[in-house]
């Protein structure tokens, strides 16, 4: 078995972090994989760091003639089993491609984000027709999938994102180093969210409860960890000055970490505002670390969080009732201890990424057997 990944993105968030760990996975298991990327994007130096065999293309627009005769080159060339995209744009070149060279390999495509936009046409339906099978991170996104594009039902499945549980790991990670370093007291209650600076993540929900709240405690610490994402620096910049005019002193922003599971080891409180999740890489990553936790009722997170057994569910965008679920865990610690508990077990079950991983796998050698018979 011979896989392409390819993810064409130039941006770094969840999705082009669950690309590497895709691929790293595989590689595990002596699966030989190679990446398509785009150049000079931070998927391109991330993978290159790693040792995986990269194959970098311009990639501006949705038509590029020398990028999709470069890409048909490459696929006869290094003669694929199977090719697993993870952003759907990818696919205006990857179609092309397969097209030119006459090859039937499977095409598979995760796809990460819900769309706007009805792709029944046409081109899309030319497009959308060369796709073997689509993989929903959730069931939001295949309730989207459905919706917006040219698939039937039997093209969609459902696999979860999900983490390495040996990093992720209560044994593993060190909650005291993260406090020790941000001097945060043994009385004090650490509140944080995890997310990259990017409109719809709730940072401004998160901001004016922390507000709300410090006018009721005195033991609060609030952490915003997370960087802005390529071309969304005046979005951070707008949040630290939120945060400056509301007066919160005792609020760090902590900008990109990679000691990730200590971090989120250290607080007491998680909390995810996000408006419209497709899924939440962050949220199962802190749950898995038995870190009780505060979600938006929306979208993908209803796919992971149970309210009042892994977590407390806020009504979206509703700052005052985020302030409300954060105050029933900041003043009882069983509630706190039980969600956490709960939500150790919870992702244990369901989002093992040793286990999704398998079953990505085990549809892999389905269509490979498919496509050769």
């Amino acid at each position: 078995m011979k896989i392409l990944y390819s993810c064409l993105s130039k941006s770094w968030g969840g999705m082009e972090m669950v690309t590497i760990t895709g691929i790293k996975q595989l590689l595990k298991r002596n699966i030989s994989v190679e990446f398509l990327c785009a150049e000079e994007s931070r998927l391109h130096i991330e993978a290159n760091n790693l040792g995986i065999i990269i194959h970098p293309i311009k990639s501006s627009g949705y038509f590029n003639l020398i990028s999709m005769l470069k890409i048909s080159r490459i696929i006869k060339k290094e003669n694929f089993s199977l090719i697993h995209t993870h952003a759907s744009k990818d696919l205006w070149y990857l179609v092309p491609a397969l097209n030119i060279i006459k090859s039937k390999i499977p095409l598979v495509l995760t796809k990460h984000v819900g769309s706007y936009i009805i792709k029944k046409d046409f081109l899309h339906k030319k497009i959308y027709n060369r796709v073997t099978k689509a993989i929903a991170i959730s069931n939001v996104i295949k309730d989207n999938l459905l919706k917006t594009c040219p698939l039937n039902s039997d093209k969609v499945f459902l696999i979860h994102n999900g983490i390495d549980l040996n990093i992720f790991n209560l044994k593993n990670a060190n909650r005291n180093k993260v406090r020790t370093e941000l001097k945060i007291g043994e009385n004090e209650l650490l509140i944080g969210m995890l997310a990259r600076f990017t409109p719809g993540k709730g940072h401004e929900e998160f901001l004016h409860a922390a507000d709300e709240l410090n006018k009721i405690y005195n033991n609060l610490k609030f952490i915003v960890v997370g960087e802005a994402s390529r071309g969304e620096l005046e979005y951070e910049n707008k949040i630290k000055n939120l945060a400056g005019s509301l007066n919160l002193s005792n609020i760090i922003f902590t900008g990109f970490r990679s000691d990730i599971p200590d971090v989120l080891a250290a607080m007491d409180i998680f909390v995810f505002p996000s408006h419209a999740e497709a899924f939440g890489i962050a949220l199962i990553e802190a749950m898995a670390l038995g870190v009780p936790s505060v979600c938006s009722n929306s979208d993908g997170v209803l796919d992971i969080a149970l309210d009042k057994q892994t977590s407390l569910l806020f009504e979206n965008k509703n700052y005052s009732d985020l302030k409300e679920k954060l105050m029933l865990l900041i003043e009882n610690k069983d509630l706190r201890l039980k969600l956490g508990a709960n939500s150790i077990k919870r992702i244990a079950d369901n989002f093992n990424l040793e286990i999704l991983t398998d079953k990505t796998i085990l549809l892999y050698e389905h269509l490979i057997k498919e496509s050769n018979e």
